[in-house]
């Protein structure tokens, strides 16, 4: 390397502790490594001849354990990738975003566990609520597979005039593309919120359900997937799901 030529920080960590570059991602990803007095995170990130790097004394390369964030994502985003002029609400998934009362995190916060992040259990794009990111291959499979057993509670703004037996019409009986839906439970919030806890169809029928008992849909908010709820988590920011959390 020549005295102005800069270099990845893996590389440069892996020649300088004398071990494979996995390994010296591991130490980095894991926070293990200064450059110049500063925590990089980052792999790729490039250094010069004269930067100073230090590893942590006993750190150790070992994998980072995955981690499932829980986000209130605003109305206005997807959760997948973006498109058109439609962002993506994982590009809410900073540091800086981390729910205040979260802190301290149950785990130090690592650029690594933003990554390779999918989303489970899909909400319109103008809903807002709790949604759902998970590196756990556990979590992504129970996810997955009970899908439609899982009970989602959503809040929905309404507006217009029910039709006479409407609310047990909502609660069972109506078609959305063609199909018979599951029962639901549906009960007023206040005039002009429905609570809904539904299992067995995603939150994008909700929309039609509303229309054929005369309402229209002004607003969308979920508050729990399963046994996880939302709770006070502010909107925009995310947190960690606990140990003892489960769906």
């Amino acid at each position: 390397m020549s005295q102005t030529e800069s270099v990845r920080l893996s590389k440069r960590l892996a020649e300088q502790q004398d071990c494979s570059r996995r390994e010296a991602e591991l130490y980095i990803e894991a926070g293990h490594v200064q450059v110049d007095g500063k925590v990089a995170l980052v792999p790729g990130t490039h250094v010069g001849p004269g930067q100073q790097i230090r590893l942590a004394p006993g750190a150790k390369a070992e994998a980072i354990p995955p981690v499932t964030l829980l986000l209130h994502k605003p109305a206005g985003y997807t959760q997948g990738q973006p498109y058109g002029r439609v962002p993506s609400a994982h590009g809410l998934l900073t540091e800086k975003n981390l729910a205040e009362y979260d802190a301290p995190a149950p785990v130090r916060v690592l650029e690594r566990h933003f990554a390779d992040q999918l989303a489970f259990l899909p909400i319109p794009v103008p809903a807002s609520g709790l949604v759902i990111y998970t590196q756990d291959p556990r979590i992504a499979r129970k996810l997955e597979e009970d899908a439609y057993a899982l009970e989602q509670e959503i809040v929905v703004g309404v507006k217009g005039q029910i039709v006479e037996g409407g609310l047990q019409r909502l609660c069972h009986g109506l078609i959305a593309d063609r199909q018979p839906l599951p029962p639901a439970k549906v009960s007023w919030q206040n005039e002009n919120h429905l609570r809904f806890a539904i299992k067995g169809f995603w939150p994008d029928k909700i929309d039609a359900m509303c229309e054929q008992v005369g309402l229209q849909v002004v607003s969308m908010r979920r508050l729990r997937i399963g046994r996880v709820s939302m709770a006070k988590l502010p909107e925009g920011q995310w947190r960690y799901l606990l140990p003892w959390e489960k769906f």
